[in-house]
Order: structure tokens, then sequence, then C-alpha cells
């Protein structure tokens, strides 16, 4: 009897050690996945805060400053006739980002610049300096619109917005007032990804985003701003 419970004493502590044995290796092997696992986790918080992460952007142009400004744009017939609203409305949204970004400037009211463009049909050939002095301001932001289209060639289903511009400046104080200060060129796409049509968004909603897409970014020329520091990661146009 005595024996048989030496042996069932034996038996339960070998079985007792086993267990323990096994647990540790059960632990042991899981403690490295835990790290990794804690690796990945830590390394995918830390790529989403950079993805997100913004730098200021300088003004390119800062001669706006403290001035008085007159903002004019123009297009080609063939898209004055399409989107007849679209000059209006760039000057206008213009107007009100240089008047709340830039500091001491003094703008325009657009509804004079614009009926001045329409009763001045061929200003954009007048002397520079003449601008100036017609409008009776420091500087003038010439944005000459070489495209502009909400669909791409030959696809009217799909959104494919595009506005694209030649930005000048003329300094009415100047070294040579008939010649443009600073030029630039902007081109701004909207909607940013593929594949969107006319059962997700109309003409308006498409137009609406591009006016603004584009305004902003002729904007950020003369002010300092954030921008993000990946712009072109996500779900972008290819």
């Amino acid at each position: 009897m005595n024996i048989r419970m030496d042996n069932i004493q034996r038996v339960r502590t070998s079985s007792c050690v086993t267990a323990r044995i096994c647990c540790l290796l059960t632990i042991a092997s899981l403690l490295p996945l835990s790290g990794c696992i804690l690796a990945g986790l830590s390394s995918a918080i830390g790529a989403n805060i950079e993805k997100q992460k913004q730098i200021e952007v300088l003004a390119k142009y800062r001669g706006l400053e403290n001035k008085s400004v007159a903002v004019l744009a123009h297009s080609d017939q063939r898209t004055a006739y399409e989107f007849p609203t679209a000059i209006p409305n760039i000057v206008g949204n213009m107007v009100l980002i240089l008047d709340k970004n830039v500091p001491g400037v003094r703008v325009l009211d657009p509804r004079y610049s614009v009926t001045w463009m329409h009763q001045t049909p061929g200003w954009p050939t007048l002397p520079l300096a003449d601008l100036a002095k017609e409008l009776d301001v420091d500087r003038v932001v010439v944005i000459d619109i070489f495209e502009y289209r909400l669909n791409p060639e030959g696809n009217s289903f799909l959104w494919d917005g595009v506005a694209g511009a030649n930005v000048s400046v003329v300094e009415r104080d100047g070294i040579d007032p008939d010649s443009f200060a600073e030029e630039f060129q902007v081109i701004s796409k909207f909607p940013d990804m593929e594949g969107i049509g006319k059962a997700q968004a109309g003409p308006r909603e498409i137009e609406i985003g591009l006016q603004k897409t584009f305004v902003d970014q002729v904007g950020f020329l003369f002010y300092d701003h954030a921008e993000e520091k990946y712009p072109d990661r996500g779900i972008k146009r290819k």
C-alpha cells in the first residue's frame, strides 16, 4: 500500500512539474509574439501620426502686404460662355481670401473689378502699368486661366475637374511697371478621387469644389500657411 501511495505521489509530482514546464514554455513562446504585436501597433500609430502632420509653408510673394490690391481674371471666350459664373466667383473669393489672410492689405471691391472688366473687354491687351492706374491700386493680381473643365475630354459621364492659370502681379511702383513683377502657374484638380460620376455628384458641386481648391492654391502664394506634409498619400488621382 505504501509503495502504491509513493508511486501515486511521484506521478502527481511529475505531472505537476511537467505542467509547470509546459506553462513556462507556453509563456516563453508568447513573449516574443507579444513584443512583435506591440512593436507593430507602435509603428502603425507612429505612421498615422506622421501622415497627419502639417508643415508651415511661407508665402512666395509678400508684396501685397500693406498695399491696395485689385484682382482681375481672364479666360478664353469658350470657357467664359460655358462657365459664365467662373470669373466673378473666382475674383470674389480671391478677394475674400486675401482680405482675410494678408496683413494690412486693402482689396478693391470685387463688384467694381468685375464691372470694370465687363466695361473694358480689351483690358488684357492694355499696358500693365495702365491697369494699376485705371484701378488706382498699388498691385494688380492677374489670373489668366488657360484651362477650365469639369469632365475629361470625350467623357461627360465622369467628373475630372481641372483649373489652370498663370497668376501674375503688377507693381505700380515697381522697377518696370509694364512687366510682371512675379509670375506663377497654378493647376488645381477636383475631385481628387477616381471614378466619381454623375450618380455621386452634380456639376454644381464639382464646380464649387474645383473653384475652392483653385482659389485656395492661388491664395497660398501670398501668405504663410500650413499644408499637409504628405499631400499625395491616400486615394489620389493617378
